[in-house]
């Protein structure tokens, strides 16, 4: 191990150096003193993050050093320029741990987020390969049309099975079943599909997400934030139509099933008892990841693991654990008012920034349309593929998608369906915001909320209120 990591230093150094002097050559244009330093009205930590993700954007074959030496150099400059930051606390807060570990009410910091998503890629990675040796990918083309309505059909069972389950291993099961039917030959444009459809089936469900079961925990009601199953049907419906096209002219599905595979039943058990245990762990503890190495565990006395994944996995997972901590120390500490134009460019913002602390700042703010916002965080993602997990864990299995150029140019369907979605909730549903623990819509101080009755109400008119609907 040392010897590997003395030769990739030997290899890279002088790209490592040259990435560090870029990230730290704005620091000479500030001088210590009491206050975070800014670029007018800019925070450098913003600036530093921005050059952390166009670092990643530009260099695609190097993202997990940019996002290794990004973070670390964001860490430094919190630590010599920001009086204000504790990392022991930011990442445990302030609870006893052991007090975090028994009481899930009392989780703070980042560590439960951190550990989670570890937890998560990690053990879908090993999911993904299990279900492919199963011999389930193999006996699919017996059931999927020969024509573009397979690729279609396939992005809308992913859609389905990200609405009860993480997002992540939705991802992942469709990728590895496109791998099997499509040859090993995946267009770009599909892969960006079929990371959109995992993001559009877990956001209408407080368990297909982690943004959701946020709201959930919240004290958001399930049925607010399913009226999103709207705009991510009709996104669905656009952007599967453009890239099963382009799947079925880049490769066709193949036509018929291999006759002489059989299933193995076991390596199905253990799936079953992998994603069984992230929903139980995710309702009883907030910690899918839990429940889903507890099943990996039980699973290895049926079955041998297939352990060599893991190590596959592991820069993927680092990449999204450096940014997701970058994200955090971002000084948000509150966004504009509540509306459908904040809850549509939080969407875009979704792209590149963490969703998780933008929705737990909207859930502070309170006074959202919930469904909406779910949409908006959830899909919004899907636009780059580092904007959401689901993106980062199937990468591993097409690196060639971490090409952020081609991602664009060959899903920009992806982004088009984003708007389109928005836009037809918007005008059937309205702007509907509802109750959290915290804020009650009857004390909505925002202007024109339409369920406060102050100001402009702004409900397009000949819209059907999503609380009308459910009367």
């Amino acid at each position: 191990m040392k010897n590997y990591i003395k030769s990739l230093l030997l290899r890279n150094g002088k790209k490592l150096i040259t990435l560090a002097i870029i990230l730290l050559s704005p620091l000479s244009l500030f001088a210590a003193g009491g206050n975070v330093p800014s670029l007018g009205p800019i925070r450098f930590e913003f600036i530093l993050f921005a050059l952390i993700l166009l670092g990643v954007a530009l260099f695609h074959k190097q993202t997990f050093r940019v996002a290794v030496i990004g973070l670390t150099v964001l860490v430094i400059f919190k630590l010599v320029f920001d009086p204000g930051f504790h990392f022991m606390e930011h990442i445990f807060g302030q609870n006893s741990f052991g007090q975090q570990i028994m009481d899930k009410n009392l989780r703070q910091g980042e560590w439960g987020i951190m550990l989670n998503l570890l937890g998560l890629l990690l053990g879908f990675a090993l999911l993904s390969k299990i279900f492919e040796e199963s011999g389930v990918p193999d006996v699919l083309p017996r059931y999927l049309p020969d024509d573009w309505k397979g690729p279609f059909l396939l992005l809308v069972f992913i859609m389905v099975l990200s609405s009860f389950l993480d997002n992540i291993a939705a991802a992942l099961i469709g990728g590895t079943i496109a791998l099997v039917v499509f040859k090993n030959k995946v267009h770009i444009g599909f892969v960006a599909a079929i990371v959109a459809a995992s993001n559009a089936g877990g956001s209408g469900s407080v368990v297909g997400d982690t943004t959701t079961t946020m709201m959930w925990i919240d004290g958001v009601s399930p049925f607010n934030v399913l009226h999103a199953f709207i705009a991510a049907g009709v996104a669905v419906l656009f952007f599967g139509w453009f890239a099963a096209h382009q799947q079925h002219k880049y490769q066709p599905i193949q036509k018929d099933a291999s006759t002489d595979v059989r299933i193995d039943w076991l390596k199905i058990l253990i799936v079953a008892m992998i994603l069984i245990g992230a929903i139980i762990s995710n309702f009883v503890y907030d910690m899918p990841a839990l429940g889903v190495w507890i099943a990996i565990i039980s699973g290895s006395f049926i079955r041998p693991m297939p352990w060599k994944e893991v190590p596959g996995a592991i820069k993927g997972t680092i990449f999204l654990l450096c940014l997701v901590f970058c994200a955090s120390l971002m000084p948000v500490e509150e966004l504009p008012n509540a509306s459908w134009i904040t809850a549509l460019s939080l969407g875009f913002l979704s792209a590149v920034f963490d969703n998780i602390p933008l929705t737990k700042l909207c859930l502070e703010q309170g006074h959202f349309d919930w469904g909406m916002l779910a949409y908006a965080v959830g899909f919004g993602g899907s636009m780059i593929w580092f904007g959401s997990s689901a993106g980062v864990a199937i990468t591993n299995k097409f690196p060639e998608a971490r090409n952020v150029i081609l991602w664009v140019k060959n899903g920009w369907h992806v982004a088009v369906a984003y708007v389109l979605g928005f836009f037809v909730l918007y005008f059937i549903m309205g702007w509907e915001p509802a109750d959290t623990k915290e804020h009650k819509i009857i004390n909505c101080p925002v202007p024109g909320c339409p369920m406060a009755n102050k100001g402009e109400n702004l409900k397009v008119p000949g819209t059907i209120g999503y609380l009308e609907l459910i009367k």
